[in-house]
């Protein structure tokens, strides 16, 4: 990626990234009802999931090239429906009484969240299709940018993570109408994948 296109990449995956999606809303959820601890095991499986989905784009970008990009309206639609799975379930468990320990999220929790996290496929499919493929077609410049995008988008994950563990207390006496608008906020990123741009 020539320099010049640094500013352009930097305000790209700083608005993609802290905008709300699937994953910086399940961190604010996670922090809200169980804490910030809680919600770092769910973070690290966000980690790692994040960084299988960077890699995995990297050799589809690598293999197909820019005719990968036609199929993302396909899987579009896929994480539109995965995330309003996700808004019932947050709406479903909302008020309910449920132990700690059954509902406290895990690892396997945020890497599944990741896997099926279509807002960072097609993230991590752009920055590599448009920022790197162009300029350098290699699988070694497709591997590193896939290594470095890790670091990007879970690190705006643990923002949300610990604005959560922040106002856990605050939101505590509120937690339905949190709930609601967190379900409402995910609802709105799956309508988002899908209606036409």
């Amino acid at each position: 990626m020539p320099l010049s296109l640094l500013p352009s990449f930097l305000v790209y995956t700083f608005v993609t990234s802290i905008t709300p999606g699937p994953a910086n809303i399940c961190s604010l959820s996670a922090a809200l009802r169980y804490g910030r601890r809680a919600a770092l095991r769910q973070w690290r499986g966000l980690f790692v999931g994040y960084t299988i989905v960077s890699l995995c784009s990297a050799f589809a970008i690598w293999l197909v090239g820019t005719a990968l990009i036609d199929s993302v309206q396909v899987l579009s639609w896929i994480g539109a429906c995965y995330i309003l799975w996700l808004a019932w379930h947050i709406l479903r468990s909302s008020g309910t009484s449920v132990s700690r320990e059954a509902a406290e999220p895990r690892f396997r929790t945020g890497l599944l969240v990741q896997l099926t996290n279509v807002k960072i496929m097609i993230f991590c499919l752009t920055v590599l299709a448009s920022y790197v493929l162009p300029y350098d077609g290699s699988l070694a410049a497709l591997l590193k940018m896939a290594v470095l995008l890790p670091f990007i988008g879970p690190f705006y994950n643990l923002i949300w993570l610990f604005a959560g563990a922040f106002m856990q207390k605050l939101f505590a006496e509120h937690s339905k109408a949190v709930d609601r608008v967190m379900a409402a906020a995910l609802a709105a990123c799956a309508v988002s994948l899908v209606w036409p741009h």
